[in-house]
C-alpha cells in the first residue's frame, strides 16, 4: 500500500472520523435543503412530485446521518457507520431517480410502472420505514406494516373491509409514484408550507426574536402572583408562533421558564406540568401553528388565513383556561411574584426589541390583507427577519448566522417530514382498497348514529395514536378515517378537523404517554407521571372545547358575529368556572365540596351551545357564589394552617 494509502486507512480507522464525516455532510444537506425551499418558495415550486422527493431525498439522508444505528466507538459500530453513510446514500439515489426522470414516469402513470420503479419503489418504502423508526421510533412504521399487510391480506378478511388485495407491483408502484401515496398531499404539504415556515421560524430563533418574547413576558408577568408560572403560558404561546412543535417548544422555553418557578417555590412537577400544557398549545396558536394546520389547508381546500381565523378563539380560551388555572393554584398555596425591584423593566425591552414582531406581522399582514400565499409571505417575512436583526449588534444575520438558521431549519424539518410519508403510505392502501369509505360507515353503525358516541370514539382513538405518533400524523389518518363520519352526522367540516387536530395536540399532555409532559420532568427533576396528571387537570378546557365547538361551530367562525358572540362569552364564563371547580379555589377562598361540583356543573352546561343549557349552567354557577358568600368556603389561610399543624 501506498504511504498516501497508509494514511487515508488509518484516518478512517480514527475514532470519531467517520462521525465527524456524517457531522459535516448532513450540515451540508441541511443548508442545501433549505436553500432549496426557500428559493423555490420565491422563484415557484417544482412539479409537486418533483417537490416531494426533492425534499424527501434530502430528509432522509440527513435522518440516517443524524440517528445512527450504532455508536462509532467499536468495529461493529464502525461498520454499521459506513451502512448509515450508504442508506443515505440510497435515499440521494432512488428519491433523485424520480426528480430527474419525473416526466417520463408522470407519463406512465402509477399504473404501468416500468420494472425499475417498482424495484426503486419497494427500496424507497423500506428506506422510509427505517427512516420514521430512527426519527419517530416503532409506532408508526409499525402502523405502516399493518396497512401495507392489509393491501395483500384483502381477499382473506371478513367481508366488511376484505377487498381483492394488491400485487406487488401495484402496491409498490401505489406508493411510490401516485399522488394518493408517499409523494401525496402530506408529504407535498411538508415539501412546501413546512419547510418555509420551520426556516423561518429557525431565522426569527436566531434573530433574538425567541429571546425577546420570554424576557417581555418575565418583565410584564413576573411581578403578578405565581409570576414566573404566567411567563411560562405566555411565553410558550408567544414561542407557539414560531415553533409548532409542543416538546420543542417544552424544551427551549422550560430551561428558563421551569427554573424560575421552582424557585418561587412551585413544586417541581407542577413546574414541568405548567410548561407543557403552555408548549401543547403552540400548535394551534396562529399565525404559524403546527404542521397539522397546513395540511388541513390542502384537505379543506380553503386558505391559510381561514385555517388561522378559525383557530383564534380556540387558542385564545384555551390559553385563558390554563392561565386561569395556573392563577387558582398559586392563589391556594400563597405563591407571590418576584418583587418588582428584582425584575427589569417591560417597557425598555419592548422598546430595545418591538421590530423584532414586524417579521410575524408582516406574516399575517401579507397572508390576510394582501392576499399573497402562505409560501410566499413567509419567504418575504424571512427577508425581513435578517433586515431587522441588523438593528441589533448581538443578533445581526451575516453569513455566518445566515447559515447557521438554513442548517437549524433543515434539521427542524425531518420528523415531520418523515411523519407525512409515512401517512401517504396508510393513505395509499385507505384510497385503493376503499376502506377509507367504508370506515366511515362503520364508525356511523358502531355509534348508532349518535354524534356524541362517534366524537367520544374519535377522543379516545386520537389520544391513543398521539401517544405515539407527531400530532400531524394523527390528524392525517383521523381526518381520511372519521372526519367523514362526523360530517355525515352534520358536523361542520372545518369544526370536524379542528375537533381532530386538537385531540391529537392534548395527546402531548395526556398520561400515560405525555411526551411534552416527560419533557418538562426531565428538566424539572420531577417524577414523569405525577407531571402528566397535573398537565392533564391543567389542560382539561382543551378536551371539553372541541366538543363544544362540533355542536356549535360559532367558536370557530363559522356563523355570524350574532352567533360567534354569545358563544365565546358564554365559553369564557364556562372557562372561568372550570378553572375554579378544578383548582378548588372561588374569590379567595378555597372552594367546598359542593361548590366545586356545581361549578363544574355549571362550566360544562354553559359551554355546551345551548339556550337552555346556558340558563342552567349560569344557574348553577350563581348558586356556588351564593353558597361562599352564605356558608363561606374554606379560607385559604386556614387552610394552610391546618396543614402545618398536621406536618
Amino acid at each position: 500500500m501506498s504511504v498516501a494509502g497508509q494514511d487515508t486507512a488509518r484516518a478512517v480507522a480514527r475514532p470519531g472520523f467517520l462521525d465527524k464525516t456524517s457531522h459535516v455532510t448532513m450540515a451540508i444537506l441541511a443548508v442545501v435543503l433549505s436553500g432549496f425551499h426557500v428559493y423555490t418558495s420565491f422563484t415557484g415550486l417544482l412539479p409537486s412530485m418533483q417537490q416531494a422527493y426533492f425534499h424527501l431525498g434530502l430528509v432522509l439522508a440527513m435522518v440516517f446521518l443524524f440517528k445512527p444505528l450504532l455508536g462509532t466507538e467499536s468495529g461493529v459500530g464502525k461498520a454499521s457507520r459506513l451502512l448509515d453513510m450508504g442508506l443515505a446514500l440510497a435515499s440521494l439515489a432512488v428519491c433523485g431517480y424520480v426528480v430527474v426522470n419525473f416526466f417520463d414516469i408522470a407519463a406512465r402513470g402509477s399504473g404501468d410502472p416500468s420494472e425499475l420503479t417498482v424495484m426503486l419503489g419497494l427500496v424507497a418504502t423500506v428506506l422510509l420505514l427505517e427512516a420514521t423508526r430512527r426519527m419517530i421510533g416503532w409506532a408508526l412504521p409499525i402502523l405502516a406494516l399493518v396497512f401495507i399487510a392489509y393491501a395483500f391480506l384483502g381477499p382473506y378478511l371478513p367481508m366488511d373491509i376484505a377487498h381483492r388485495g394488491f400485487s406487488i407491483k401495484k402496491l409498490s408502484s401505489s406508493l411510490f409514484v401516485s399522488t394518493s401515496g408517499i409523494p401525496g398531499t402530506p408529504l407535498q404539504v411538508s415539501a412546501t408550507y413546512v419547510a418555509i415556515f420551520v426556516i423561518f421560524a429557525a431565522f426569527l430563533e436566531k434573530s433574538g426574536a425567541g429571546k425577546f418574547f420570554i424576557d417581555w413576558s418575565y418583565a410584564s408577568l413576573g411581578r403578578l402572583r405565581g409570576g414566573p408560572a404566567k411567563v411560562a403560558v405566555v411565553g410558550s404561546s408567544l414561542m407557539g408562533t414560531i415553533n409548532g412543535s409542543a416538546v420543542a417548544n417544552t424544551v427551549a422555553t422550560g430551561t428558563f421558564t421551569i427554573p424560575l418557578m421552582t424557585r418561587s417555590g412551585m413544586k417541581s412537577e407542577v413546574a414541568g406540568a405548567v410548561e407543557a400544557a403552555s408548549s401543547s398549545g403552540g400548535q394551534i396558536m396562529p399565525p404559524v401553528m403546527g404542521a397539522a394546520a397546513f395540511i388541513m389547508v390542502e384537505m379543506l381546500g380553503v386558505p391559510y388565513a381561514k385555517i388561522m381565523e378559525a383557530a383564534i378563539f380556540p387558542a385564545i380560551l384555551y390559553y385563558l383556561s390554563l392561565f386561569l388555572m395556573i392563577d387558582f393554584y398559586v392563589a391556594r398555596q400563597g405563591l407571590t411574584g418576584v418583587p418588582r425591584h428584582l425584575l427589569p423593566d417591560a417597557r425598555q425591552i419592548f422598546r430595545q426589541g418591538w421590530y423584532l414582531t414586524l417579521p410575524l406581522l408582516m406574516l399575517i399582514a401579507l397572508m390576510v390583507f394582501v392576499g399573497f400565499t402562505p409560501i410566499r409571505s413567509a419567504f418575504y417575512a424571512l427577508l425581513a427577519t435578517i433586515v431587522v436583526s441588523w438593528a441589533s449588534r448581538e443578533y445581526r444575520m451575516g453569513p455566518k448566522r445566515i447559515l447557521e438558521a438554513l442548517q437549524a431549519g433543515g434539521r427542524g424539518m425531518l420528523e415531520v417530514a418523515v411523519a407525512c410519508a409515512t401517512a401517504g403510505i396508510i393513505i395509499a392502501v385507505l384510497v385503493v382498497s376503499g376502506l377509507a369509505l367504508r370506515i366511515s360507515s362503520l364508525l356511523i353503525d358502531l355509534s348508532g348514529g349518535s354524534l356524541m358516541l362517534l366524537m367520544v370514539l374519535t377522543m379516545i382513538v386520537s389520544l391513543i395514536m398521539g401517544m405515539g405518533l407527531p400530532t400531524s400524523a394523527v390528524y392525517i389518518v383521523l381526518a381520511t378515517l372519521v372526519v367523514p363520519a362526523m360530517t355525515e352526522l352534520g358536523v361542520n367540516p372545518l369544526a370536524a378537523h379542528f375537533f381532530v387536530l386538537y385531540f391529537g395536540v392534548m395527546a402531548n399532555v395526556t398520561p400515560p404517554v405525555a411526551l411534552a409532559a416527560y419533557a418538562g420532568a426531565a428538566i424539572a427533576k420531577a417524577n414523569a407521571n405525577r407531571t402528566g396528571v397535573v398537565a392533564f387537570r391543567l389542560a382539561l378546557a382543551g378536551f371539553i372545547l372541541p366538543f363544544c365547538w362540533a355542536y356549535n361551530p360559532a367558536l370557530v367562525l363559522q356563523g355570524s358575529w350574532t352567533e360567534v358572540v354569545p358563544a365565546v362569552l358564554t365559553a369564557i364564563v364556562g372557562i372561568v368556572a372550570l378553572a375554579a371547580a378544578v383548582q378548588g379555589y372561588l374569590f379567595k377562598q378555597g372552594a367546598t365540596g359542593i361548590q366545586r361540583l356545581l361549578l363544574a356543573a355549571g362550566a360544562i352546561l354553559v359551554i355546551l351551545p345551548d339556550l337552555a343549557t346556558d340558563g342552567i349552567g349560569i344557574a348553577f354557577i350563581a348558586f356556588a357564589v351564593v353558597l361562599r358568600y352564605t356558608l363561606g368556603g374554606i379560607p385559604i389561610v386556614q387552610q394552610e394552617a391546618a396543614a402545618s399543624s398536621h406536618e
